[in-house]
């Protein structure tokens, strides 16, 4: 999981401690991958999902899916 840093603005790992950095990643759903660039953990790898990103365009890629 990952905390938003108040000294300076920046996203860190709360597992790690380090900085989140964009990154590529495959997000799946339904046998689907969708390839995104988003804030991850270069140590362990755990990615930011924003509640903006799940509740915006990610429930919007779902429910086009699921009607298909």
């Amino acid at each position: 999981m990952a905390g938003k840093n108040t000294a300076d603005s920046a996203f860190v790992c709360f597992k790690c401690g380090v900085p989140l950095e964009p990154g590529k990643v495959t997000v799946y759903y339904m046998d689907n991958g969708f390839p995104i660039e988003l804030l991850k953990c270069k140590k362990c790898g755990l990615v930011l999902i924003t509640e903006e990103l799940a509740l915006g365009k990610m429930l919007e890629v779902e429910k086009t899916l699921e009607d298909k």
